[in-house]
């Protein structure tokens, strides 16, 4: 049973990373690719990439999240790609193993890669970073309704409203929001890329009615 850390029920966030190990978390490849070292989550791919679902206790599915705020502490090593994807799931596509669904936030300290920390991947594409990647900062997420907000050490970056019948370009065609909502994941890009994430929480709008 994953747990839910008291320190943060009082004010609706929940803790999605326990600290200790990825309990609720599960890799759709090479799970390898994932380890907690003194604390923190560190991703690595081993082979193409892999990416970490939060399943909390749905261990054959994962947890579908709708409309929320979803804030993660994150460093990288130098030169190093990775990103949190949104309103996704398990479906991949080509040899790099790229999820199909939902949104990217990239998180990115390499110079190869254009697409700078704090895009929304091929759809909102940022060409300098707001931050040092290789010190620790804080990425905030905000999705309501159609409207998706990034917000990188307190400096908002992105403020995309979804239009209707979407225009998206040749192979990104999924970088959408489902209907229903999607699982949260984090990406472990290639074995060159090293990120760290120290805490990972989310709040839904529910949870935050249920604090006032």
């Amino acid at each position: 049973m994953f747990l839910l850390c008291r320190s943060h029920a009082a004010d609706g966030w929940r803790t999605l990373f326990n600290g200790q190990d990825l309990t609720g978390w599960k890799a759709n490849v090479y799970p390898d690719s994932w380890s907690v070292v003194d604390g923190v989550i560190r991703a690595c791919a081993t082979k193409e990439s892999s990416h970490l679902f939060f399943v909390g206790d749905k261990a054959d599915s994962f947890e579908r999240f709708k409309d929320f705020e979803l804030e993660v502490v994150a460093r990288s090593e130098p030169n190093s790609n990775g990103g949190i994807f949104i309103h996704t799931d398990y479906a991949t596509m080509s040899a790099a193993l790229r999820l199909t669904k939902g949104y990217e936030v990239q998180l990115n300290s390499s110079q190869k890669e254009k697409k700078k920390t704090g895009s929304l991947y091929a759809i909102v594409d940022l060409d300098a970073s707001p931050v040092d990647e290789t010190k620790w900062f804080t990425t905030l997420i905000s999705v309501r309704g159609r409207r998706i907000t990034v917000t990188i050490d307190g400096q908002q970056v992105i403020d995309y409203t979804e239009p209707e019948n979407a225009p998206r370009p040749k192979g990104r065609e999924g970088r959408l929001l489902q209907a229903t909502g999607g699982a949260i994941a984090l990406q472990a890009h290639d074995p060159g890329s090293t990120f760290y994430f120290r805490s990972i929480r989310i709040r839904t709008p529910a949870a935050a009615a249920g604090t006032r």
